[in-house]
């Protein structure tokens, strides 16, 4: 299963604050360790929610909005994305990230595949998702 692991979003990330070499350095092993194990498929910080925009959809309207954006507690400052068996697994990886320790709150969500979608996994909708994928990993 993929799991899509989020990293909330502090005061500190959100004042554009950088990580120093250390932590660079410690988050570095771990996510090597993600690697060498095989779990970690993708990783990436983000900028502050000042460098962001969120587009609202109302009916056939498109509105802009302009970060930073208010609520730091609902926002996402970087995430992972893992191959893993099951949900406890990523979990017990989650418990060993350096650098958390202080006040951090991590959501891990199971990503939705095709074969949990019913009867909307129609065969050409199976296709099209198989293309995309191939034409994504040789990218």
């Amino acid at each position: 299963m993929r799991v899509l692991v989020m990293v909330k979003a502090s005061k500190e990330s959100e004042a554009g604050g950088l990580p120093t070499a250390q932590e660079i350095a410690e988050m570095g092993r771990f996510n090597e360790k993600l690697v060498e194990a095989g779990v970690m498929l993708m990783a990436e910080g983000l900028h502050p929610s000042s460098k962001g925009v969120r587009v609202r959809f109302e009916g056939k309207q498109r509105t802009v909005i302009d970060g930073p954006f208010a609520e730091t507690k609902e926002l996402v400052a970087g995430f992972w994305l893992w191959q893993v068996r099951s949900m406890d697994e990523a979990i017990e990886w989650i418990k060993r990230a350096p650098l958390f320790d202080g006040g951090m709150e991590i959501e891990l969500r199971p990503v939705l595949e095709m074969d949990e979608c019913g009867a909307a996994a129609t065969p050409e909708n199976r296709e099209r998702v198989a293309r995309m994928h191939e034409k994504l990993a040789k990218d």
